[in-house]
């Protein structure tokens, strides 16, 4: 009688929860088949994110590497102290599979131990590019490496796998799947909607702009610049609102509370959990966002995007209209947000663009793919 598969999960931000969220789930119905093992590595600026996804999620850590608050943020000590704690992981767990998701340190400490232990790696959202290795960083060149210790690889999209394809990964071990944050997205609409009663002070009738901006080489002056230039977007819109779920960094939340507070249009709240989230994007007008994860969930719920971003490893998205690259220049992003208030045809164009990401499924797709991966070996 076949024992069930040990796959291990391993993640440490909350995007890389939230993907892997439907495949736990999935795999918690068929214990018969699955044993799930749940590995989690929050460093200090995600602990607080992390724990109320984790916490929304029912998922708890069957190992947690958390760093403490005193270790330093190096990202070559940070992997250097991945890669000792998840060989010790990996030595206790003894699972048959490793699987990770996306671009981050994590992703990549787990295939380097899991390739030093002769152990099948599968990759969720995999062969994404922005074919510059310093553009998003680490970002790209995580995901890269990642894929290059990979046996198995889950594309959201063809054009993933033709990325994949044209780096010469071999064919028979790619499959295009969708990802598995849109699961995520129709699972979480599927529930009671209680968003209307979080914020019953905006008028039905504004414009409502969601911002979100977290990502570390954005700290400082460029985070700075977007503040005042999206206040500057509430003070001459009078029917526009503004609510940003500030990333809880020292330095952000000053930052935003410098530049963003006091103002009756402009909300400034706590990190929202993802049902919450999602609900308030699909009320929005338009997301302005330095965001990978949200470039995916949005064509889903129809809200255009601003990119704060240079380029983007999501090219379908802006290749369908529904993001579209703004970087952080004022000039592009009040431009931008001034054509989508006033024009409404280019408005409809980006809100009704086609979802590129898959139809919900990715996460069962995943599953059997790894099944029948695993009963060969």
């Amino acid at each position: 009688m076949q024992l069930p598969y040990r796959i291990m999960f391993l993640f440490g931000t909350r995007a890389e929860a939230l993907k892997l969220a439907p495949v736990i789930k999935l795999v918690r119905t068929d214990l018969d088949t699955w044993q799930p093992l749940v590995v989690t590595t929050m460093q200090q600026s995600q602990q607080e994110v992390l724990q109320q996804t984790l916490d929304y999620l029912k998922i708890k850590s069957d190992f947690d590497l958390a760093r403490e608050a005193n270790q330093t943020a190096d990202p070559v000590e940070g992997l250097s102290f991945l890669l000792h704690n998840l060989n010790n992981v990996v030595n206790a767990g003894q699972p048959d599979m490793l699987l990770v998701v996306g671009d981050a340190s994590t992703s990549l400490a787990a295939s380097l131990v899991g390739f030093y232990h002769r152990l099948p790696i599968g990759h969720i959202e995999t062969g994404l590019r922005t074919h510059d290795k310093r553009l998003p960083f680490p970002d790209e060149m995580h995901r890269r490496l990642t894929d290059d210790l990979a046996d198995l690889y889950f594309a959201p999209t063809t054009h993933a796998r033709d990325n994949l394809l044209l780096e010469h990964h071999p064919a028979k071990q790619i499959y295009v799947t969708g990802n598995t944050v849109i699961d995520m997205v129709k699972q979480t609409l599927a529930g009671n909607d209680n968003t209307a009663a979080l914020f019953p002070e905006i008028p039905t009738d504004h414009h409502l702009i969601i911002l979100t901006m977290e990502r570390p080489e954005y700290f400082g002056e460029p985070m700075r610049q977007v503040f005042h230039t999206v206040r500057d977007i509430v003070e001459t819109n009078p029917d526009v609102e503004l609510i940003y779920p500030v990333f809880p960094d020292p330095e952000v939340v000053a930052m935003a509370e410098e530049v963003l507070g006091k103002h009756v249009r402009i909300h400034l709240t706590k990190p929202l959990n993802h049902s919450t989230f999602l609900r308030l994007a699909a009320r929005g007008t338009l997301i302005i966002t330095d965001s990978g994860s949200i470039q995916e969930e949005a064509p889903a719920l129809h809200t255009p995007v601003l990119l704060l971003r240079e380029k983007t490893e999501r090219q379908e998205a802006v290749d369908v209209g529904a993001v579209k690259v703004v970087g952080t220049d004022p000039t592009s992003i009040q431009q931008a947000v001034f054509e989508l208030l006033n024009n409404h045809r280019k408005y409809k164009r980006m809100a009704e663009a086609d979802n590129p990401f898959g139809n919900g499924h990715a996460s069962e797709k995943i599953l059997q793919i790894i099944q029948n991966y695993l009963a060969q070996k």
